[in-house]
């Protein structure tokens, strides 16, 4: 049980990790680049399971919150007021909603997969979108209308999303069952 744990703590620091060095890999695409935070969030979920997929994110938001320059455009307390906080904050609830999902079951397939990081994205938008339109709204005074919020944050942005929903899924199908044979060789040893 201990080296689970262990295994655990070190899995929860590496996604982390790879979610904060995912805000700093674009990927460079028409009017709106995306970066891999997104789906080092997801694997969070996808691998660790939901509760520990969350741990992760929240980690990073707390790391981040502290100062670190961690997030797409640097740290600290006040970036809860960005109107694109919202999206940092649906990383965390998708997690813990993917890892649900997609854990349900001892090998999920493609399908449960695929629906898992499909919801997961839907609940990154939505959190993100609200949050956009609010922040926008009542905080910078500069209010944006429903149509250009779904243009510049959903139907520009969700193409490279999707495509990371994919490969997403693809790579739980080939790692989940590896982390849980891992697993199982650390409750026998």
């Amino acid at each position: 049980m201990g080296k689970n744990k262990t295994l655990n703590l070190i899995l929860c620091a590496l996604f982390a990790a790879l979610i904060a060095a995912g805000a700093f890999i674009r990927i460079p695409v028409p009017f709106v680049p995306f970066t891999l935070q997104f789906l080092f969030t997801m694997l969070a979920g996808l691998l660790l399971g939901g509760k520990l997929g969350c741990v992760s994110v929240l980690v990073y938001i707390f790391m981040g919150l502290l100062g670190l320059p961690i997030f797409t455009e640097g740290g600290g307390f006040a970036y809860i007021l960005k109107p694109t906080f919202g999206y940092i904050i649906g990383f965390a609830v998708a997690a813990y909603v993917t890892g649900a999902i997609a854990n349900k079951v001892p090998n999920p397939g493609y399908k449960r997969l695929f629906a898992a990081t499909f919801i997961g994205l839907v609940i990154v938008y939505l959190f993100g979108m609200v949050y956009y339109y609010l922040i926008s709204k009542f905080y910078l005074g500069s209010p944006i209308g429903v149509w250009p919020l779904f243009l510049y944050c959903f139907i520009l942005a969700v193409p490279g999303d999707i495509a990371l929903c994919i490969l997403g899924s693809f790579l739980g199908k080939r790692l989940i069952p590896l982390l849980r044979k891992e697993k199982r060789c650390n409750d026998h040893v």
